[in-house]
């Protein structure tokens, strides 16, 4: 795909970190409006692995970076992200991301940085206390370069990544209004699903905390996964009338279950002590190993041709390359930065 920094489409860059492969969690958050978007937006994928060093978890594991870098790109593809149209890119390949990230620090105050929800919270659940880089309190910064660096428009994110379009939007206005205008404000596209259940029933779907559904879910774990979910605590036997709200079952029916009818059929019977949790068990896992399949078979694809997608990241990040080789051109030249 043709790209310069004369826009004849409107952009959408979202990405993921370099920690793992990817679950259900970032399906609706993100990669489905990915895949949806990719045809209406010049689309921009990053892989976000030296934003991973950041976290002291991974730090000292450069290999699992390194190896993430391709699980992560195989699952972006595997959901139906076209190379040909869209553009996965790796950050730390990219060295104009960095030194926008510099000076776009200098837009924003440490404790603003502290304030993120994000990072608040990872330095609470992590049980962090003091002991965190600076590059840990970076991150939402290099967030806002990495989506600046290509002038998007949008950003397809879960609702727990507001915070940091709020930080980027600041640094557009800041940026703006003190050398003259050269970016625009970035909006959110939020997935349907807001925000996934882990299949614990907590709050969000992480790898820390084991609860998760990954994309390359085999049918074996799968099951093994949706027979150990939590449902209704108060529920003792399937006599009982159940809650269907905010029970993790029917949160992930109704995300992944296309038969409409069935799951309003589960949810009647559920709430009237009328069918136990294997039943509703099982059609869950009817519904997400049909849901899973084609990803499946997709995956195994582009585990069985890695080169083909080394080809592709490569190719990806030489265009970014230049578009933020554009930006970063523009940037120095409206803060009278001289080259030598």
């Amino acid at each position: 795909m043709h790209l310069d920094n004369t826009q004849s489409r409107k952009r959408i860059l979202t990405g993921d970190n370099a920690s793992g492969k990817l679950h259900l969690g970032h399906y609706v958050g993100s990669l489905e409006n990915r895949v949806k978007l990719q045809n209406e937006y010049d689309t921009f994928i990053v892989i976000a692995d030296m934003h991973t060093f950041a976290y002291p978890k991974y730090f000292s594991d450069p290999s699992t970076i390194s190896d993430s870098v391709y699980q992560v790109a195989i699952d972006n593809l595997a959901v139906g992200l076209d190379p040909k149209i869209s553009n996965i890119f790796v950050e730390s390949s990219i060295p104009e991301i960095y030194e926008l990230a510099l000076i776009f620090s200098m837009l924003i105050s440490y404790n603003r940085n502290l304030r993120n929800p994000t990072i608040k919270d990872e330095i609470r659940d992590k049980e962090m206390g003091d002991n965190y880089s600076l590059g840990f309190i970076n991150f939402p910064v290099m967030q806002v370069a990495d989506i600046l660096c290509v002038k998007a428009d949008a950003v397809p994110v879960g609702e727990d990544q507001l915070p940091h379009l709020e930080l980027t939007n600041e640094v557009v206005k800041r940026f703006n209004s003190t050398y003259g205008n050269v970016f625009k404000d970035v909006n959110p596209i939020i997935g349907r699903v807001k925000r996934l259940v882990g299949t614990d029933g907590s709050f969000k779907m992480t790898k820390t905390l084991g609860n998760t559904i990954y994309l390359g879910e085999t049918r074996e774990s799968l099951k093994e996964k949706i027979m150990k979910m939590y449902t209704d605590p108060n529920r003792i036997h399937p006599t009982d009338p159940g809650q269907v709200e905010g029970n993790p079952v029917f949160i992930y029916h109704d995300a992944f279950n296309p038969n409409k009818d069935e799951v309003q059929d589960l949810k009647d019977r559920y709430t009237k002590g009328k069918v136990g949790d294997i039943e509703v068990k099982d059609k869950l896992f009817n519904a997400l190993d049909s849901f899973l399949l084609p990803i499946r078979e997709r995956r195994r694809y582009y585990e069985d041709n890695v080169k083909l997608v080394k080809e592709i990241l490569a190719e990806g990040t030489q265009k970014v390359r230049q578009e933020a080789r554009n930006t970063l051109d523009e940037v120095r030249d409206k803060m009278m930065l001289h080259r030598f």
